[in-house]
């Protein structure tokens, strides 16, 4: 298709059709590489054992385990080929019912995603945030750019369960948590999504969050309901009305991509209640911080008994875990 002489001709079309075979040479190449390091790597093993040598042996062994990382990663890459994977992704947290309990949690769960985000290099920005009477958030919007986000976190929609002893209660006493993150992608420009201006209704407020005396003494902050879908979303991360505008149209067009795609997969009946009861039976992963210590996916069973270690960002193999579920 590259060597067709009128190639050039849809831009377009011709720069996603580059960036898709980019992909595949990308994964075309590591594949070749850890061929020939796992030949180099056998030849030196037994190179060292006939020799006895136990440095090099210990040497081959080190490279082994880096090796096999390697290619778990090549192989979550492989599973990554949907067209959506490859895209940025919007995160969307809300609190469940219980005030300020599950205000804090959908909080805790904005940084772990935060900070898994930026603990691998990826650029995370806050386009929103509804804070809690007392503390936590109500709601909230992120945007995580990078490789491969969306493909990575997309399985990461539905509502977290948190059992722990309350911080905010006088008697000590356990208390369940419930909050919702919605994962979808930030869609490239060469998807054309139509967004009637008679479709939407725009409202201007003023902002709650940081970013100074301007921000919150204006009414720069943007919210669009689209009328049809009754998909809102809203910004308030920058000065300029305008801007935050800017920022929501593009979020809705996402939204209403994303939506078009469940539709389609049959799935979005199963999504949208999830969304609208944030409670018990509901959850796709449980925190249990009391009376045990244990993270469980109830989609994959994967667990891990260290939950301090999960919501500071480590969830890189429950993530893997529900990629390998999802390709089984």
């Amino acid at each position: 298709m590259i060597e067709n002489p009128n190639f050039w001709g849809d831009r377009k079309k011709a720069e996603k059709i580059l960036k898709e075979k980019k992909s595949y040479d990308d994964l075309l190449n590591s594949h070749k590489k850890s061929d020939s390091e796992i030949e180099e790597l056998y030849d030196i093993f037994k190179l060292a054992s006939e020799e006895n040598d136990k440095q090099l042996v210990k040497e081959a062994l080190e490279k082994f385990v880096s090796l096999k990382k390697d290619l778990k990663n090549l192989e979550i890459k492989c599973f990554l080929s949907n067209e959506n994977d490859i895209l940025d992704s919007y995160l969307e947290f809300h609190a469940g019912a219980g005030g300020t309990e599950s205000q804090d949690w959908a909080q805790m769960l904005r940084r772990m995603y935060m900070k898994w985000a930026s603990d691998r290099g990826y650029n995370v920005e806050l386009i929103s945030e509804h804070k809690g009477d007392e503390a936590g958030i109500k709601s909230s919007v992120i945007k995580i750019s990078g490789e491969y986000i969306y493909g990575f976190l997309k399985s990461e929609s539905g509502i977290h369960r948190l059992v722990r002893i309350s911080p905010f209660d006088s008697g000590a006493r356990r208390h369940t948590s419930f909050a919702s993150v919605w994962v979808y992608p930030v869609i490239s420009e060469n998807i054309d999504i139509e967004v009637l201006e008679k479709d939407l209704r725009i409202d201007t407020y003023r902002s709650s969050g940081a970013g100074g005396q301007h921000v919150n003494t204006t009414d720069s902050a943007v919210r669009i309901t689209h009328i049809p879908t009754k998909i809102v979303v809203q910004c308030q991360n920058e000065r300029s009305q305008h801007k935050n505008k800017e920022t929501c149209v593009s979020m809705l067009k996402a939204r209403l991509y994303d939506h078009e795609i469940q539709k389609r997969k049959k799935e979005s009946d199963n999504i949208e209640s999830s969304k609208s009861e944030i409670g018990w039976g509901h959850q796709i992963r449980s925190y249990v911080l009391h009376p045990y210590r244990m993270v469980k996916d109830n989609r994959t069973n994967y667990e891990n008994s260290n939950p301090d270690r999960v919501l500071d960002g480590e969830i890189d193999e429950f993530l893997e875990n529900s990629l390998y579920k999802i390709n089984a």
